[in-house]
């Protein structure tokens, strides 16, 4: 038994993860000679890829930016799945601020972990409606993802990162009060948001990979297909989150595993209008590295 430990891209378990845990519940790692332990990044000791780098994960799940930028740095870092087929993250605000459309965020109070890129989003969403985006008043919120109902109670006008498949779900802010505007609805560039990655030396084990790749993909297809079933799974392992909270959530979130019937698929047209956008945004030197980061030989043929 090939004992895998395979971190996940958040602080704590969310409805994302729904494939690897069906898959594990039901025994099919096993079934397949894989001991599998699903695990959390420690921030103090960095994120999924400063882990996997270490040899401390095998596999990772983690944002596509992430990777391309410490690929960039000579990181010998590599994808060999795709999670997501849309940009996830959200601006959100609330009614009665004025804020009708995203070049109204100019000259208001924008919360946000302020990253490179982050910042570099932000203000590419506020000019592509109009806006100025040199009127931004940025609030540094850390990595906290800050609520509708902060934004009620006057910490921010608005706010970016936020996914509308989770953070957007939470707090008792009425629906009437809510505003919100997934990025890839108002001009950001198309994106993976999560892939899933490999260790550097487990990349000499393709035959291993293929194998996990194969069992995660039934897991992901189980997940999305039987969502009752996935939801008793996600009780065992989340069960500090109401029970309506994960339902919605996975509700959302499964169509975003797969792309025309396709699980995986590390998408040509997802990736590189992503990596030009970054290059174009000073967050990349050069769009033209993206395709070592990446390896698309190693999944099975969908149905």
């Amino acid at each position: 038994m090939t004992h895998l430990r395979v971190m996940l891209e958040y602080f704590h378990p969310w409805t994302n993860a729904a494939g690897f845990y069906v898959a594990s519940h039901a025994g099919w790692y096993r079934e397949a000679g894989f001991d599998v332990e699903i695990a959390v990044h420690d921030p103090l000791r960095g994120d999924t890829l400063a882990h996997l780098r270490r040899g401390e994960a095998q596999f990772g799940v983690f944002p596509t930016n992430r990777l391309l930028v410490r690929h960039a740095a000579g990181e010998e870092l590599q994808a060999v799945a795709a999670i997501n087929h849309r940009a996830m993250e959200t601006i959100q605000t609330v009614t009665g601020l004025g804020i009708e459309r995203p070049r109204d965020l100019a000259g208001r109070r924008l919360a946000l972990n302020p990253t490179p890129r982050g910042v570099a989003m932000v203000r590419h969403l506020v000019a592509a409606d109009g806006g100025d985006p040199d009127t931004l008043v940025l609030v540094d919120s850390g990595s906290r993802e800050l609520s509708v109902d902060d934004i009620a109670a006057g910490q921010a006008d608005a706010t970016f990162g936020g996914y509308w498949a989770w953070d957007a779900l939470m707090g008792d802010l009425p629906p009437e009060r809510r505003v919100m505007w997934p990025v890839d609805e108002i001009g950001a560039p198309p994106y993976h948001s999560y892939l899933l990655g490999v260790e550097p030396t487990l990349r000499d084990e393709p035959d291993l990979i293929m194998d996990f790749l194969d069992v995660t993909e039934r897991g992901y297809r189980a997940a999305a297909d039987d969502p009752a079933a996935t939801l008793a799974v996600l009780d065992r392992v989340i069960p500090y989150f109401p029970t309506r909270l994960l339902a919605r959530s996975l509700e959302l979130i499964a169509p975003t595993w797969t792309h025309q019937g396709r699980w995986g698929e590390i998408r040509t047209d997802l990736m590189a209008p992503y990596a030009a956008w970054l290059a174009d945004n000073g967050i990349l030197a050069s769009a033209d590295g993206w395709t070592g980061a990446v390896r698309t030989d190693l999944l099975g043929v969908a149905p």
